[in-house]
């Protein structure tokens, strides 16, 4: 009979424990999770940001590169340059 009591009190200090512990338990994998998530963010980010800081540098040191990115982007041609564009979309 009292071994009987014991595993029921041992049942119950149990349950009573998974109920404490289980839902912080759950939201400490959850927090892992989402921590994991950050530092995928953070290497991208990381690396993008070696990307624009090469890039500065050769905004910074390279004419010949400053050049070729305002053409791109600006449109800027120089005095006297004719500028061919290709027809996208001719009706045939």
């Amino acid at each position: 009979m009292e071994a009987k009591r014991i595993i029921l009190h041992l049942g119950v200090l149990a349950v009573i424990l998974a109920v404490i512990f289980l839902p912080g338990y759950s939201r400490l994998m959850g927090l892992r999770e989402e921590n994991e998530q950050f530092e995928k963010r953070i290497a991208l980010l990381e690396e993008h940001n070696g990307k624009l800081e090469d890039e500065l540098v050769q905004l910074k040191e390279d004419p010949a590169y400053v050049e070729k990115k305002a053409r791109e982007k600006l449109g800027v041609v120089r005095k006297g340059e004719i500028i061919y564009q290709k027809n996208q979309g001719t009706p045939q």
